[in-house]
């Protein structure tokens, strides 16, 4: 999702097939053609783009992107680009980055390695700025919380970086308050990860 044109628009397309493949499920499972809200993670943002894409053109879609809070909204302890950045040059791109008064890249930081990045993709920004989707921001804490809640609930395992996406849903979603059909886009696996978060909470994982 980012760089300078046309590589943010191939990333969508490529990736586009994740909407377009929620549609069909979406249908298939509950009848209908649209959710209420449809919830992705965002680094760079080619995953929460694909699902994001096929759902643009229906009005009555809430879009929301979930950033990396890291461990608090302080410089160098955050991800989260429309929280805590301003608007920048990157890479080639023009769009919402976590930089200094001069204009220096700040360091970032998340739990979630696909999250852990300075800049945001250009159609997010576009997409914030227009008020069509909606971004906020999940913690290091309440994506490892929600790492266990999903692999005990539902026996999925997923990626930290998707965790966050299920936070945002544990947190402001649950109960219904986001609506009742939800998508919420699982983005990898978490297999990856459990030596990280069982490190992290001082855990032994047992040797295969």
């Amino acid at each position: 999702m980012l760089g300078p044109d046309p590589f943010p628009r191939m990333v969508r397309d490529f990736h586009r097939v994740i909407g377009e493949e929620a549609r069909l499920q979406l249908k298939r499972q509950t009848g209908s053609e649209a959710p209420d809200v449809a919830i992705a993670c965002v680094g760079g943002g080619s995953n929460s783009i694909g699902l994001f894409h096929a759902f643009l053109d229906d009005p009555g879609v809430r879009l929301v992107g979930v950033e990396a809070g890291g461990s608090g909204l302080f410089p160098g302890r955050h991800a989260a680009r429309f929280a805590g950045g301003s608007l920048g040059v990157l890479q080639g791109t023009r769009t919402y980055l976590l930089q200094d008064a001069f204009g220096n890249i700040l360091p970032t930081h998340s739990v979630s390695a696909g999250l852990d990045y300075a800049a945001v993709g250009p159609e997010h920004a576009h997409l914030r700025d227009s008020g069509r989707a909606t971004y906020t921001h999940a913690s290091d804490d309440e994506a490892l919380a929600a790492f266990h809640a999903l692999a005990e609930l539902e026996g999925i395992i997923p990626a930290l970086e998707s965790a966050h996406a299920v936070a945002y849903l544990l947190r402001d979603g649950g109960d219904g308050r986001a609506g009742s059909i939800v998508i919420v886009n699982l983005s990898g696996r978490g297999d990856k990860d459990v030596a990280q978060v069982a490190a992290r909470e001082g855990t032994e994982v047992a040797s295969p």
